[in-house]
C-alpha cells in the first residue's frame, strides 16, 4: 500500500529514541510484571481520563470481562450491547458468564440508540455497555438516565475513545467503569496487546487488582479464582512515552477529518461522519458510508490506498453469535455493516495524501 490505513512506522520513527530509553530502563531494572513502570502509567492514564484509578490488564477483552466480574455481573444476568461493534464487546460479556442482548444503533453515527435500549430491558438486565465507536462517545446522559431509572450499571467500552470527550468530560469517567484497549492500532497503542479499566470507585479498583492477579493480593494467597491478566511493564513504559503526545496526535486526526469533510462534501453517493456538539471525537477511524462499498474498497486497495471495513458484520450476523438474543430487529446495525468504509486515518497523514484519497474515492 502506498498510503496505509494506519502508519505505525511513521509514529515510531518520531519517538524512537524515547521508546528505546523507556524499554532499556525496564530491561535494566528487570521489573517485568507489575511494579513501578505499570504504577506510573496507571496514575498518569487515570488522570488523563479524569478517573481516580486505572488498572492495567492484558487486553481490552479481559478488561470487559474483569469489569463485569468485579461488578458482580455474571451467570443469569443480561447486558445490553450495541449490534454494531467489534466482537470483543460481546465476548467480554460472555466470558464474564452473562448474556449479551443486542440493541440497535443510531442511523446517524452507529452509536447505541437509547430508544432501542429501553426496548431491550428485561427482568434479567443488569447492565448497559455503551460503546464509544470510531472514537465518538455514546449519548451518555440519555443512557445514564435509563440506567438510573431501571437500577442498571452503565459501563463504557472506550477501546476506541482515547482522548475523546462528552460534554467536556473525558471518556473513561462517564460510567461506573470504563474498559480500554491498547492494541497497536489504537490512538494510544502499545507494541503488543494491552488494556485497562478506569473507575472512580475505590472498592471496585481494589477488586479489579485482585481479579487480574489470579484473585490474589499477596503471593500464594488466592481469595477467589481470577485471571492472569496484567499489563506488562514493557508495554506500560511504551504507553507512558506515548501518553503525553496523545492530545497532539488527536488534534492532527481532527484536522485530517475536517479536510476529508471539506473535500467530500456535496457528494450524494458518500455519507460523511455525523458529529454532535456534545462529543469531541478522537477520530480513531474516519468512516464514511457508500452503497457500493465492496467494489469501491477493492478499487481503492488496487490503487494503493489502504481503506478497510469496521465492521463487515453486525454481531448477530456472526457465526459465534447467530443465536444471540436481539431485543428488536437491527436494521441500522445491518445497514452500517453493509456500507461502512474506513479511510486512512493517522496523525502523520499529509494534505497531499488526503487529497489523493478523497479524489480516488
Amino acid at each position: 500500500m502506498t498510503i496505509p490505513l494506519v502508519d505505525l512506522k511513521a509514529q515510531y520513527a518520531s519517538i524512537r529514541p524515547e521508546i528505546a530509553a523507556a524499554m532499556q530502563r525496564v530491561l535494566d531494572e528487570t521489573c517485568f510484571i507489575l511494579g513501578p513502570p505499570l504504577e506510573e502509567f496507571e496514575r498518569a492514564f487515570a488522570a488523563a481520563c479524569g478517573a481516580r484509578h486505572a488498572v492495567g490488564v492484558a487486553n481490552g477483552t479481559d478488561a470487559i470481562q474483569l469489569a463485569f466480574r468485579a461488578l458482580g455481573v455474571g451467570p443469569g444476568d443480561e447486558v445490553i450491547v450495541p449490534g454494531m461493534t467489534f466482537i470483543a464487546s460481546a465476548i467480554g460479556v460472555t466470558l464474564a458468564g452473562a448474556e449479551p442482548v443486542l440493541a440497535d444503533v443510531r442511523k446517524e453515527d452507529a452509536l447505541l440508540d437509547p430508544a432501542r435500549v429501553r426496548e431491550a430491558i428485561g427482568p434479567r438486565t443488569k447492565a448497559i455497555l455503551a460503546v464509544h465507536l470510531y472514537g465518538r462517545c455514546a449519548d451518555m446522559d440519555a443512557l445514564a438516565a435509563i440506567a438510573r431509572e431501571h437500577g442498571l450499571l452503565l459501563v463504557e467500552d472506550a477501546a476506541q475513545a482515547h482522548g475523546a470527550t462528552y460534554k467536556g468530560r473525558p471518556a473513561g469517567s462517564l460510567g461506573v467503569a470504563a474498559t480500554w484497549s491498547f492494541y497497536p492500532g489504537k490512538n494510544l497503542g502499545a507494541y503488543g496487546d494491552g488494556g485497562a479499566i478506569t473507575t472512580n470507585d475505590d472498592a471496585l479498583a481494589d477488586r479489579l487488582r485482585l481479579l487480574r492477579n489470579w484473585g490474589s493480593k499477596k503471593k500464594y494467597h488466592h481469595e477467589e479464582p481470577g485471571l492472569n491478566s496484567r499489563l506488562d511493564s514493557l508495554q506500560a513504559a511504551i504507553l507512558s512515552v506515548k501518553l503525553p503526545r496523545l492530545a497532539a496526535w488527536n488534534a492532527a486526526r481532527r484536522a485530517h477529518a475536517a479536510a476529508y469533510d471539506a473535500l467530500l462534501a456535496g457528494r450524494p453517493d458518500v455519507r460523511l461522519p455525523q458529529g454532535s456538539p456534545d462529543t469531541v471525537s478522537n477520530y480513531h477511524l474516519y468512516v464514511v458510508r457508500v452503497a457500493d462499498r465492496d467494489a469501491r474498497l477493492a478499487k481503492l486497495n488496487a490503487r494503493g490506498i489502504g481503506a478497510g471495513i469496521h465492521y463487515p458484520f453486525a454481531l448477530h450476523q456472526l457465526a459465534a453469535y447467530r443465536n444471540l438474543k436481539c431485543a428488536t430487529p437491527l436494521p441500522e446495525s445491518e445497514a452500517w455493516a453493509a456500507e461502512t468504509l474506513s479511510l486512512p486515518m493517522f496523525a502523520e497523514l499529509t494534505p497531499a495524501q488526503i487529497r489523493e484519497i478523497a479524489a480516488a474515492l
